[in-house]
């Protein structure tokens, strides 16, 4: 279910959901250098990742750790898919 779909009113408090989306914008940076490996896009899905990860670390002390395990793991396959892109436009 896309993003915009969601009840933004019970959605923006809970930390797991923020966890979610959080995973969602990384994969979706990921996804996108690994389409076009830039420097910056690259960059820019680090970024991501990291923000990611504060949100897991945030939803981890959470009383559904399944939601917050899955997407931590979520976000292990990207950081693991992100590490492995060189940049196009450093030869």
């Amino acid at each position: 279910m896309p993003r915009y779909e969601y009840d933004s009113s019970l959605q923006s408090q809970n930390p797991i959901s923020q966890a979610q989306n959080s995973v969602e914008t990384a994969h979706n940076a990921v996804t996108q250098a690994q389409t076009h490996p830039s420097s910056q896009l690259i960059e820019q899905a680090n970024t991501a990742v990291e923000r990611a990860e504060r949100a897991i670390d945030q939803a981890g002390s959470s009383e559904n750790e399944e939601a917050v395990h899955q997407a931590a793991e979520a976000l292990e396959e990207d950081k693991a898919a992100l590490q492995g892109l060189t940049p196009s436009d450093e030869q």
